[in-house]
């Protein structure tokens, strides 16, 4: 995406701050993308906020594009969701100079291709497999991804191109929308290829494998960073050390996103205060 449309982005994202960022000093706006495991991490640190300091914390759902340009402009205050080293890295590279990073929230991120195990690995194992005609007829040419703008659409894009598959089109909607396509795969025991990441809650509801990327078209490790306008530290500071401080193990925030996924975000999210009272205070307090 261009810095123009970025800009066009950002037009759209002003609308719906409704006046952007600073219209209450007590107000802190959080964009966030419709990813569970970013819903997750987003709605508990707004949850603490609202709950447990004498700020208010509101959320600005948009895409990853606007979520950057406005970081960048003020029009929002923090995002919770920036993966880094390389899935972000065009977005982050261009506003990093004018924002503040305030941390890892996690570590061992990845992204990459799955398929549900019922799909043979002596047929299916690699992305370098998908060239095969049979296996091409039997994904009916197409790999299930996520939003137009997101970093993992950018890069499965490229990855189409690294292994020469000009047959097949990347179907783009939403993380909503490759769940529930990838859920009706299962169902019928149909082949399917989605762009995926952990964490993610599909991981604990079915039996998926990541295919194999022996050209790394898709990348390594990565971190996910929280990332604030400038001068938010100055701002909030007792917030800023909040979100500094706030860090989950993956596995047990992939264990909540997929009860979330059971039950509600708000449950979830209940459980995890409740069952890691120490965690919290020490967000909270940096008392250990």
């Amino acid at each position: 995406m261009n810095r123009a449309s970025r800009i066009l982005l950002t037009g759209v994202l002003g609308l719906a701050v409704a006046g952007g960022a600073h219209a209450q000093d007590d107000t802190i706006e959080f964009g966030w993308t419709a990813w569970s495991d970013a819903e997750f991490v987003t709605k508990l640190a707004a949850r603490l906020i609202n709950d447990r300091t004498d700020y208010t914390a509101e959320l600005v759902q948009t895409d990853i594009a606007p979520q950057y340009q406005g970081l960048e402009t003020g029009d929002i205050d923090a995002m919770m969701m920036a993966w880094l080293p390389a899935t972000h890295e065009d977005y982050y590279e261009e506003v990093a100079a004018g924002i503040e990073n305030l941390g890892v929230i996690y570590n061992g991120a990845r992204l990459g291709w799955a398929v549900p195990t019922y799909i043979p690995e002596d047929q299916l194992d690699s992305l370098a497999d998908l060239s095969n005609e049979e296996v091409r007829s039997e994904l009916d040419g197409t790999i299930t991804g996520i939003d137009p703008g997101a970093g993992l659409t950018a890069l499965s894009e490229e990855a189409l191109e690294t292994y020469g598959l000009d047959d097949y089109m990347l179907q783009t909607s939403s993380g909503a929308g490759m769940t529930a396509a990838l859920e009706r795969a299962v169902n019928r025991d149909d082949w399917i290829v989605v762009t995926g990441w952990s964490p993610h809650w599909k991981f604990g509801a079915y039996d998926l494998r990541y295919l194999e990327d022996p050209e790394g078209a898709l990348g390594g490790p990565e971190r996910v960073h929280v990332l604030a306008r400038a001068g938010f530290d100055a701002s909030y500071p007792e917030i800023s050390a909040m979100l500094t401080r706030m860090y989950l193990p993956i596995d047990q925030l992939q264990n909540y996103m997929f009860q979330a996924r059971e039950t509600s975000y708000d449950e979830a999210i209940s459980a995890y205060i409740e069952e890691n009272p120490d965690r919290v205070n020490y967000w909270l307090t940096g008392e250990i």
